[in-house]
């Protein structure tokens, strides 16, 4: 049984040790692998309107995601998130929940869209289960991301409305 509550910094460790491996990775976001600690923190824990873990029943933390206003002021009521599932715990739904549960959480915290700005075209699992969640490929940036294996690939926008 998965539990999606708000993160508290003493969370951090946790969640650094699931993000870390995939920033370092280079695969699915555009942060740079030589991203601090420091620098990880601010973006996934300060900047962040909300920033969300999901705890299994032994109450270890095995995913995190974040919502943020997509943009200030007039686009201010369209949010992004970002998710990121430890490696030992996918395969089990961890994402699919989250991303119902942010779905629930943007609506509560005013968002009347979720947009998210870049998904990487590899990333074929994401696409599937965004897709699944009814969010639309709105946009291809061709050549938008520099894969760490693969070089330049595309990067997708992807847009659902919340509340019409």
């Amino acid at each position: 049984m998965i539990s999606v509550r708000q993160a508290h910094k003493e969370d951090w460790v946790n969640v650094w040790a699931i993000i870390e491996p995939v920033f370092r990775a280079g695969e699915t976001y555009a942060f740079s692998p030589d991203i601090t600690e420091d620098e990880a923190y601010n973006i996934w824990m300060v900047v962040p309107a909300v920033t969300y873990v999901a705890v299994n029943e032994f109450g270890a933390v095995v995913g995190t995601y974040y919502i943020k206003a997509n943009q200030p002021g007039l686009g201010s009521h369209v949010c992004n998130c970002g998710y990121i599932v430890s490696h030992k715990a996918r395969g089990q739904g961890i994402a699919n929940n989250m991303c119902a549960h942010s779905q629930k959480e943007a609506v509560q915290l005013g968002f009347r869209a979720m947009q998210f700005n870049f998904v990487v075209s590899t990333n074929k699992q994401a696409i599937r289960l965004w897709q699944k969640e009814s969010f639309k490929i709105v946009g291809t940036l061709p050549g938008a991301f520099n894969h760490q294996k693969l070089g330049y690939v595309d990067a997708y926008v992807m847009y659902k409305h919340l509340v019409e």
